[in-house]
């Protein structure tokens, strides 16, 4: 009997994709079985939903490490201690480092609200809207030691509208985030998909582009 795909997902504020990635659980859609969340945040909203779900969760504090280094290192052993298959970074934010990119190479994936390589780093709704963009969206990617320079598993468009400010265009997008977060998790939970020399291979070919969130909530060429 193949066992529930062993996932960490790591945190910073609400942990509403986490929220998804536990109903989807609970719905019986996502064979996973979330382990462990780690928020470097102490008072995170998302830890308040690893709780109530059950969830075992760690604190680890940016700011009580005198380097990034440190904080890296801590963090690997942290994600180690529960041995995952799949590591998913969901509002996790810090750039982490070679002493966790190394041992859990092809197991960790970041949710980035653009539409990669667009925009990265941060304030991505305002920079699609100042560039007069007609469409934004979010990615999923592995993590390189790029800034969201990974290759692209995923990623989910919406347009953007003439009246659309940075908060309405990121409200419209969030439960699209939470659809493609749960549909990208369930290809790795299904062993759909893999990492190799830079590229995504999906049931063992090699990706071209990334895979598009269609109405349906599934994910199509």
């Amino acid at each position: 009997m193949k066992q529930p795909l062993k996932t960490t997902v790591l945190i910073s504020g609400g942990g509403s994709n986490l929220q998804a990635l536990v109903d989807a659980r609970d719905s019986g859609r996502l064979e996973i079985d979330i382990t462990h969340v780690i928020s470097n945040v102490a008072d995170a909203a998302g830890l308040d939903r690893a709780a109530r779900a059950g969830i075992s969760s760690s604190v680890l504090p940016h700011g009580n490490f005198s380097s990034r280094e440190e904080f890296d290192q801590a963090l690997a052993v942290l994600i180690a201690a529960n041995q995952p298959d799949l590591v998913v970074l969901a509002g996790f934010m810090r750039i982490i480092g070679q002493a966790v990119l190394e041992p859990f190479q092809g197991m960790l994936i970041n949710l980035h609200p653009s539409l990669l390589p667009l925009y990265r780093g941060t304030g991505t709704y305002l920079r699609a809207i100042e560039a007069g963009d007609r469409h934004h969206g979010a990615s999923i990617h592995f993590v390189t030691e790029e800034l969201d320079g990974g290759p692209v598993i995923s990623q989910v468009v919406i347009p953007i509208k003439s009246d659309d400010s940075p908060e309405s265009l990121a409200a419209r997008l969030s439960p699209r985030e939470h659809d493609l977060v749960v549909a990208t998790v369930e290809l790795f939970s299904k062993h759909r998909v893999e990492c190799s020399e830079g590229s995504v291979f999906i049931d063992g070919k090699e990706n071209s582009a990334p895979l598009m969130l269609q109405p349906d909530n599934q994910l199509h060429p």
